[in-house]
Parts: C-alpha cells; sequence; structure tokens
C-alpha cells in the first residue's frame, strides 16, 4: 500500500507513519509549522518514508504529490482552535480550502481513497452524548465550522467523482510528541511560573481524551474492516475528563507539586470553546475496535511523557 500522509510529520501523523511503515512505501507531506522532522526522523533515514516539505494552498504541488498513491491520510489543519480567533481566515485556508485542494489532487490523479481527520467539534455546543448521526448542533468555532465544510465536499467529492471517503472525528487527542492541547499548555505554563498555574474558565470543563496510539488503531480500523464510499466514525472513549484533573496531573508532574491553581473564571476558556463533550464510540466498536484506555489513563499517560520532554528526565 502506497501511503500519502498529509500533516505526517506532526503529532497524530507521525504516530500514524510509525504504523503505516510496515504496510508499505509512505511520503510525507507537511510544511513544517508545527510538524518536526525527528518525529519521523528513523523512517527517513531507513528508506520507509520520504518527506516532501510544501504547502496545501500550491494546488499544482498537491496535484504532483499525490500522484502515484493507493490512499490518503489527510491530517493536516490549523493545530490550535483558539488561533482562529486571531486569524479568522486561518480556518478557512488550512481548513476548508487545504482540504478541497487535496480532494481536487485526488480527482485530477485518479486517486480513490481519502482518510480525513475530524473533530467532536462538528456535535456543537452540547453536554449531550453524540453519535455519528447526531448534528442537531452547529459547530461554534471557526474550527468546527471548517471541519463541517470539510466533511460537506468530501461527500460532495464522493458522490461526484467516486472517491471513497473515510471520516474520523477524534476526541481530544493526547499523547508524546504533541503539539498543542490543554496538558502541554500546562506543562509550559508551569515551566515558566512553576508556583502557579492559571487555568482558562472554572476547571469544570470536561471532555473525552484520546491516547494518541488508540486514534491511529481505530483509524486503521476502520480502514481495514470497511468498505463503504463514505463512512463517519468517531474516535473516542466513551468517559471524559476535566480541565481540573488535567492541572492536577501536570502540577505533580512538574518539579514543583506545591503549585496552586488559579482559575480565570467563566464556564468556557475561550469564545468557541464547547466545556462539555461527550462522544459515542459505539460504532466503530461494533466493527470490533475499542480504545485501549480511558479518558483518564489516557490523560495521565500524556502527561507524564509530555513532562519529560518540558521539564526533562527527573
Amino acid at each position: 500500500m502506497k501511503s500519502l500522509v498529509i500533516g505526517g510529520a506532526g503529532f497524530i501523523g507521525s504516530h500514524l507513519v510509525d504504523r503505516l511503515v510496515s504496510r508499505g512505501p509512505v511520503t510525507l507531506f507537511d510544511n513544517m509549522s508545527v510538524g518536526k522532522r525527528e518525529f519521523v526522523a528513523e523512517h527517513l533515514s531507513s528508506g520507509a518514508a520520504r518527506l516532501v516539505v510544501g504547502e496545501l494552498l500550491d494546488l499544482d504541488q498537491v496535484c504532483e504529490v499525490v500522484k502515484g498513491h493507493d490512499v490518503v491520510f489527510h491530517l493536516a489543519a490549523n493545530p490550535e482552535a483558539r488561533w482562529g480567533l486571531e486569524n479568522p481566515r486561518l480556518d478557512l485556508e488550512q481548513g476548508t480550502i487545504a482540504t478541497w485542494n487535496v480532494l481536487e489532487a485526488m480527482r485530477r490523479g485518479g486517486v480513490k481513497s481519502l482518510v480525513f481527520s475530524s473533530s467532536g467539534t462538528m456535535y456543537g455546543d452540547t453536554a449531550e452524548v453524540c453519535a455519528e448521526g447526531d448534528l442537531g448542533a452547529l459547530p461554534i468555532s471557526l474550527y468546527g465550522a471548517s471541519k463541517f465544510a470539510c466533511e460537506a465536499l468530501i461527500s460532495a467529492y464522493v458522490e461526484c467523482f467516486g472517491l471513497r471517503g473515510l471520516i474520523y472525528r477524534f476526541g481530544n487527542v493526547v499523547g508524546p510528541r504533541g503539539t498543542h492541547g490543554a496538558a502541554l499548555d500546562f506543562l509550559k505554563k508551569l515551566k515558566q511560573t512553576p508556583d502557579e498555574l492559571e487555568v482558562l474558565g472554572d476547571g469544570a470543563q470536561a471532555k473525552p481524551y484520546v491516547f494518541v496510539t488508540d486514534c491511529v488503531g481505530g483509524m486503521l480500523h476502520g480502514l481495514d474492516h470497511t468498505t463503504g464510499p463514505l463512512d463517519v466514525f468517531n474516535i473516542a472513549p466513551p468517559d471524559f475528563t476535566s480541565v481540573r484533573r488535567i492541572a492536577e496531573l501536570c502540577i505533580a508532574a512538574s518539579p514543583n507539586p506545591q503549585a496552586r491553581i488559579r482559575y480565570a473564571g467563566g464556564t468556557r476558556g475561550w469564545p468557541g470553546d464547547v466545556p462539555q463533550s461527550r462522544i459515542d464510540p459505539s460504532k466503530l466498536a461494533a466493527l470490533g475496535w475499542r480504545v485501549s484506555k480511558t479518558s483518564d489513563e489516557a490523560v495521565q499517560t500524556a502527561v507524564s511523557a509530555l513532562a519529560v520532554e518540558v521539564f526533562g528526565a527527573r
């Protein structure tokens, strides 16, 4: 299987590449804005993978790199939802337009299979448990709106041009090599201000967290066990973890476990943040796959690994 991983030098992408190299040659396409060569250095040096540095907004370049592959894994996006508040065009370009470029390059190049990383933000501002068919509330962030538009584009290209689309709506993905997210933010804050950790909101925000290797395992299981033209799956544990718990774990893993938490207040961290999220993973479970870690276990394991990256081995 000849795989193209867009965003392959990033957090989830590099873990996916770890698995894909055993299946055949892998091409990584990444602009290296947050991706890191060291994440995939072993596979590049062995020849199992090659890295193409480029921009998804360059359609001609995307068309060239897509050619000859059996499946495209599209993981690239704005990595931090809050950045859209500072640059409202960011998610339009890095999400929606970039995804159209990928789809159009596949159409022109005759590449039929796309695996797309979507998000639980698709379900909007609701604390109800959401399955794949539950889209009663529209997204409230620019990031979520972009993912919504991307899914619609994929559906249209599947219907109009005969592509196969496999869409995954992730919970909050955590683990080593993380480039963003609450745990990494908290650890970096504690490195700068060891005695106090500022937490946006009231700490009661709670979402399902999925460990990165579970995320990758779910993606590949769905790819191996579905044949339909368009499939949508949630990847998340059935439980959830509060921001307060993440903050406590980060403090415990820091050099100063006596640090105090200062909450900024309010029910959400920033405009567009969904304070409560619950995701139903039963559809993928019906295909025989479940996460290996609960949400709390995923967070605790991720914090331990990220603390070593931020503070060094203790």
